[in-house]
């Protein structure tokens, strides 16, 4: 969030991170405005001109961000309203004995390089993160199909088809398909999402009528990493296609940034940020490249 927008941009486009800051940006702003000064300006003798300041806001909003912790929910309390940060006293406890002078870790959770770069400014080095992943984005597979399409006729279809995946939830216009190396997070909006896109136009009208598919049918078209080789050849043209479209928003493809991580003295001269988004970029475009060879 402190990078310019310039840098920001530059080195992260296509991996999400931008359009996240830019929300996160948003939203503090908006909050800024309509709620914290509002209440700065009735409290004058708590809260002096001097640090009515939008900047001080975001600096104190990343700050809690960043450094916040939140009490586990239990499973029947997870449907409800997300739980407030801490920033007061924490309790942590060694899940075994530590030798003096032993470094001690703390767990982030299960989260991709470009959500801990977002969050925390910092990214774990390839192929360390075995919770990266990579994400399509869902107006990018409806872009795919149309590039297959004929006509103004089959063209209506394909939006009549995109609707009704609105209203199944399986799609939004800011989604997106996330992807790990070894399994597809959004399984089943994917599959459904490639079924309906691919069947014939009469399967889909029936389909449509009987408003989805039963339980087990889904059962049956499961969505996993290994079972891609295996779909249909219409699916996977459009996964194809897909991740091809996504590659294509990166300013520098795979062998280039191979090339720099290969070579200890370039990476080297690289600056901290240049280092860590070369990294955010990499992993997910070996994710990526891994899908392009499972869909051949």
């Amino acid at each position: 969030m402190f990078w310019p927008e310039e840098e920001r941009r530059r080195l992260l486009q296509g991996t999400g991170v931008p359009e996240a800051v830019d929300k996160d940006l948003v939203n503090i702003r908006g909050e800024y405005y309509t709620i914290v000064l509002p209440f700065m300006e009735a409290h004058p003798d708590l809260f002096r001109p001097s640090v009515r300041s939008l900047e001080l806001y975001r600096q104190l909003v990343a700050l809690v961000m960043a450094y916040s912790f939140q009490e586990p929910l239990e499973e029947e309390e997870e449907e409800k309203e997300p739980n407030s940060p801490l920033m007061d006293y924490l309790r942590m406890v060694a899940t075994r004995s530590i030798p003096k002078g032993h470094e001690i870790f703390n767990t982030y959770g299960q989260m991709a390089n470009w959500q801990l770069i977002h969050m925390y400014g910092f990214v774990e080095p390839y192929p360390d993160n075995t919770d990266d992943t990579a994400d399509i984005q869902m107006v990018t597979v409806r872009e795919a199909a149309l590039q297959g399409v004929k006509g103004e006729a089959e063209r209506l279809l394909l939006f009549e088809r995109w609707d009704f995946l609105c209203k199944m939830e399986m799609v939004g216009e800011e989604g997106a398909f996330v992807i790990g190396r070894e399994e597809v997070l959004t399984e089943e909006e994917l599959t459904t999402t490639l079924k309906v896109l691919c069947m014939p136009a009469e399967e889909f009208r029936a389909f449509k009528n009987q408003d989805g598919w039963g339980k087990n049918e889904r059962e049956e078209n499961n969505l996993t990493i290994t079972s891609i080789p295996k779909l249909k050849a219409s699916w996977r043209q459009l996964l194809r296609d897909s991740v091809l479209l996504t590659l294509q928003t990166y300013t520098t493809d795979l062998k280039t940034e191979q090339d720099v991580l290969s070579n200890k003295e370039a990476y080297a001269k690289l600056s901290w940020r240049e280092q860590q988004a070369l990294q955010v970029r990499y992993g997910q475009k070996m994710i990526l490249h891994q899908l392009l060879a499972l869909t051949s």
